[in-house]
């Protein structure tokens, strides 16, 4: 029962890329500090600054369906690209053990993950 209860967690983490990453990050030895370590690069936070500005703009579009959901689109396709390009930069740090590196990436996807969901809430 046990074996089956790990392989079973060890599938749900593989299987899914971001639990996947922070593994490897974890088993190499790099701590996320995911509740503590908030510091992410100026581009990012600029960006997540924009991306929450967007989210409030969308939210207020309440009298206009069609303006709400042409911008909603528009913010989860900005979002959708951007996940693709930290996957790749993560991917690409891992593949060259810079796992430190891959952790900083991991902690934005984490963020952009939330925000994804939030967007993708919207009624």
């Amino acid at each position: 029962m046990q074996w089956s209860s790990q392989a079973n967690e060890a599938y749900r983490i593989l299987k899914d890329p971001m639990s996947r990453a922070r593994y490897l990050c974890e088993l190499s030895g790099i701590d996320l500090q995911t509740e503590t370590n908030t510091a992410m690069s100026p581009d990012f936070l600029f960006r997540q600054m924009s991306w929450h500005e967007q989210l409030d703009e969308v939210l207020e579009q309440r009298g206009d369906p069609d303006l709400r959901l042409s911008l909603r689109q528009s913010l989860n396709d900005a979002l959708t690209e951007a996940e693709r390009e930290i996957k790749t930069s993560v991917g690409e740090h891992l593949e060259q053990e810079r796992y430190d590196l891959a952790a900083a990436r991991v902690r934005e996807w984490m963020f952009l993950n939330k925000l994804i969901a939030q967007c993708r809430a919207i009624d």
